[in-house]
């Protein structure tokens, strides 16, 4: 597919705030929580630029970096920084918004996988993805390390898959 689309055309935002029965009795956010909304953001993002539904292939990283607390403003910001031939990686940024200062601060980075279906329910071709500015630029051409580390990543999982695979069959033949 030769279609290219710039990484701001599928942009996502979303802001909520932080209530007492999205955190822990640290008051602060609880992470299951946190990453359902990353998920739900980066999924909507990845509809947005493959034009197709897609599918959670993995969380690829969830860095907590600030602790979020009860009433919080938080800012989601989600974006498609590579494009492979069927599947896209999406970086989710989540700040802390402080409105009376006006000042952001990010407090979550996270990065998935997502690939696109087609109406056969099979992956399907997405469009290349080009950044624009300084910040797209970084996160485009690093992509290629989190790429790497992916599916390095993935080899051990198909590893420990076939290990456990083997154990339990011969756990069934005793």
């Amino acid at each position: 597919m030769t279609k290219r689309k710039s990484m701001k055309a599928a942009k996502s935002y979303k802001s909520r705030q932080v209530f007492p029965q999205d955190t822990n009795h640290h008051h602060t956010m609880f992470g299951g929580t946190l990453m359902e909304n990353i998920d739900e953001i980066a999924a909507i993002t990845a509809m947005k630029h493959s034009s197709h539904q897609v599918v959670t292939a993995s969380t690829d990283s969830v860095d907590f970096l600030k602790p979020i607390m009860t009433g919080d403003i938080l800012s989601y910001e989600a974006m498609v920084s590579y494009a492979g031939t069927s599947s896209m990686e999406v970086c989710v940024q989540i700040f802390i918004e402080d409105v009376e200062e006006d000042v952001k601060k990010l407090a979550t980075l996270s990065f998935l996988t997502f690939v696109a279906l087609g109406e056969d329910g099979k992956p399907t071709e997405v469009p290349d993805v080009y950044p624009e500015n300084e910040v797209e630029r970084w996160f485009h051409e690093t992509a290629d390390i989190r790429v790497k580390r992916r599916k390095e990543r993935r080899e051990e999982s198909k590893k420990t898959l076939k290990f456990l695979t083997e154990i339990e069959s011969k756990a069934q033949e005793e």
